[in-house]
């Protein structure tokens, strides 16, 4: 069972997640809160992923996951925005969130998400991601970042892709045939190469170079 906490400043859209998440039969919503009180209760429930609001009035998203990440037991984090462009995005992937998600997410796809994180996948919302990465500072990838990416294997480009798209090692693994030890190897090297410290922050590059746009044409193809 996959544990999770809401934390929004509004009732409404904590009891709309709780209850879509709540209709999956692995997922189970153990607490919901507003910002002042997202620490403790993560701390008393100890759930495996927090779906955490980026804009609150009372306690900004940006204090709250600081706050998470100085936790013995650090929970996966996603921040919920209703914006396709937010500022603060950027600075919580880059505080260790392990992606992001407009709250209009088709309740559908919202339980499938909430796996994707709790693997250890990259959620980010790809209409807003796109948005964010057009008004991201310095624009597309500069030439140092796009000479990183050039330097990977052949192989580490396609890892490289698919944890882009969200994949877990689990799920790499299982769609290019390789042991998930082997990818989590891939994946370290990648790290390594791109001078990153997290998958996110990996993911997000594989997007300024290009390299989601040149896999739907292959796909296409």
């Amino acid at each position: 069972m996959i544990r999770v906490v809401v934390v929004d400043d509004e009732a409404l859209v904590r009891s709309g997640f709780e209850l879509i998440l709540n209709s999956a039969d692995d997922i189970q919503v153990v607490a919901t809160a507003a910002g002042a009180e997202a620490v403790a209760a993560v701390r008393r429930e100890n759930p495996d992923v927090v779906l955490l609001d980026i804009r609150m009035p009372d306690v900004d998203g940006l204090t709250v996951l600081a706050g998470l990440r100085a936790l013995p037991v650090v929970p996966v984090v996603a921040m919920l925005t209703t914006f396709d462009t937010d500022e603060y995005v950027m600075t919580a992937l880059h505080s260790g969130a392990a992606g992001f998600l407009l709250k209009d997410t088709e309740p559908d796809q919202l339980a499938q998400l909430v796996r994707t994180l709790a693997a250890g996948g990259v959620v980010l919302s790809p209409r807003a991601s796109r948005a964010v990465l057009r008004e991201r500072p310095g624009g597309p990838a500069d030439t140092e970042e796009a000479t990183r990416v050039h330097r990977l294997t052949d192989r580490e480009r396609e890892v490289l892709t698919l944890v882009a798209e969200g994949l877990s090692n689990a799920d790499i693994g299982a769609r290019i045939h390789l042991s998930v030890g082997t990818v989590k190897d891939h994946v370290s090297a990648i790290l390594t190469k791109l001078r990153v410290g997290s998958r996110v922050q990996a993911a997000l590059i594989a997007q300024r170079t290009g390299l989601l746009d040149a896999g739907d044409k292959a796909g296409e193809a």
